[in-house]
C-alpha cells in the first residue's frame, strides 16, 4: 500500500526515530504534546505498532509523519493512539496513508473494533475518520488540556476476514530484516 507522493516512503518506526517523532510531536501539538518518555514507551511497547513517513530525497531522510496503534495480543479491540503530519506536508494524503496502514495492521492482528479520540476542533481529521467508517459515539468534555477542547470518541467495526491473520505486516519485514 503506498499512495504516497513521490519522494516519500512509509516504514515501521524504530527506536532511533524518537527524536524526529518528538520534534514533529511538539510542532504538531504544542500545548498537549506527549513527553519523550511516553512516546518512547509507545515505540518500544510490544502492543504498539508505529509507522513513519519519511523523505527519500535530498540527503538524510526526514520524518514528515507518524502514527501509532495499540492493541493487546489476542484482543479484538485496538486504539489509534496518534497521527501527526508536518504542517508543510498536510493536504497531500499522508495522514490517510498512515491511518490506512494502522487499520491494515489492526486487521492483521484480527482486531474487530477500533477506537480513537479526535479534537472537536479538527474537522479535517474528523472527516477522514468518518470516511473510513468511524462514527462518533461519545464526547469527552475538556479532554485536551490545557486548551480545554472536547474529544470526540469514535469507533469503527472492522469486518471479520476468515484466515486474515498473517502475523507481521509487509512494512514490518524491512525492520525485521526479512525480504519477500
Amino acid at each position: 500500500m503506498t499512495g504516497l507522493p513521490a519522494g516519500l516512503r512509509l516504514r515501521r518506526a524504530v527506536p532511533q526515530d524518537l527524536d524526529d517523532v518528538m520534534f514533529l510531536e511538539h510542532t504538531s501539538f504544542p500545548t498537549d504534546a506527549w513527553t519523550s518518555s511516553q512516546m518512547a514507551g509507545e515505540l518500544w511497547s510490544p502492543h504498539g505498532y508505529y509507522v513513519v513517513v519519511e523523505t527519500t530525497e535530498d540527503g538524510a531522510p526526514t520524518v514528515v509523519g507518524y502514527a501509532g496503534l495499540s492493541s493487546l495480543a489476542g484482543n479484538p479491540v485496538a486504539d489509534v493512539q496518534t497521527i501527526a503530519v508536518a504542517a508543510e506536508q498536510r493536504g497531500r494524503g499522508i495522514g490517510k496513508v498512515l491511518f490506512t496502514e494502522l487499520l491494515d495492521e489492526a486487521r492483521r492482528r484480527d482486531v474487530h473494533e477500533v477506537f480513537l479520540e479526535v479534537r472537536a476542533d479538527n474537522p479535517v481529521a474528523q472527516a477522514m475518520y468518518t470516511a473510513a467508517g468511524f462514527e462518533r459515539i461519545a464526547v469527552r468534555p475538556r479532554y485536551y488540556q490545557p486548551d480545554g477542547v472536547d474529544a470526540w470518541v469514535m469507533r469503527a467495526e472492522l469486518p471479520v476476514t476468515p484466515g486474515a491473520s498473517t502475523g507481521v505486516g509487509p512494512i514490518g519485514q524491512e525492520t525485521l530484516g526479512e525480504r519477500d
